[in-house]
């Protein structure tokens, strides 16, 4: 076979810079790949580890903690819950049960108990639930997500937020922090069944294959189209002998 290629030099300058940045977004798509697998591995072996104290989670960085299960004891202030309305399973309306809990040193964290359907939010409808006297907790460490620009306003009269705003909650609430971290509960039941602990949910999506693929095709394509089009005038040529 004899091939003659004759490249156009300004066409050539304008196609490889941007046949080599699309590779490089699909190579950059391949390694953010591997850290995503590596994030959900780390996340798997938090989630089934044995408990740490929750000093020892504060200690290390909060992307190290995450989804690390704490175990902690203290006291529920039943009196200071709040109430994050969201949807459970099948897309029904429920609400998470914020607790502050006070540890026997004064330091207080946030609970979240798991959840109640609308019908119960009322801790009077749950009285059993209420925990009182020293808890045994264990849950899983969590660093909570900053309030969107389209959360809702917070119904400060009911309790009730959108996102698990957990600064204003203890403002509103008169509670002094002693970490911005949420603790979700296990899902150990309680007296009565409400609320329901064991919500935590891992969903870290991982589409960076598909995006490495996408980037390699339009490179691909990319190619094809340059030397389409130098076949096309002339200046790619090959015969078979």
């Amino acid at each position: 076979m004899t091939l003659r290629f004759r490249p156009l030099l300004g066409f050539t300058i304008l196609i490889l810079p941007l046949f080599a940045f699309l590779v490089g977004l699909g190579v950059w798509q391949l390694e953010r790949l591997q850290w995503k697998l590596g994030l959900i591995a780390e996340m798997d072996r938090n989630m089934h580890a044995a408990p740490i104290s929750i000093d020892r989670a504060l200690a290390a960085s909060p992307s190290r903690s995450q989804y690390r299960r704490v175990a902690l004891s203290g006291t529920y202030d039943n009196s200071k819950e709040a109430y994050v309305f969201t949807t459970g399973p099948h897309g029904v309306p429920v609400y998470h049960v914020l607790t502050p809990l006070k540890l026997d040193d004064g330091r207080v964290f946030i609970v979240d108990r798991g959840l109640v359907p609308p019908a119960l939010r009322d801790p009077l409808t749950r009285a059993s639930g209420e925990l009182l006297g020293e808890q045994n907790v264990v849950g899983v460490f969590r660093t909570p997500d900053s309030p969107g620009a389209f959360t809702p306003v917070a119904d400060l009269a009911h309790r009730i937020w959108f996102a698990r705003d957990i600064k204003s909650i203890a403002g509103a609430q008169h509670i002094r922090l002693s970490a911005p971290v949420i603790i979700e509960a296990d899902a150990t039941p309680v007296a009565g069944g409400w609320p329901k602990g064991g919500q935590t949910v891992v969903n870290l999506p991982n589409d960076h294959l598909q995006y490495a693929i996408t980037w390699f095709l339009l490179a691909a394509a990319l190619a094809v189209i340059y030397f389409a089009y130098h076949h096309a005038r002339g200046r790619l040529t090959f015969r078979l002998r």
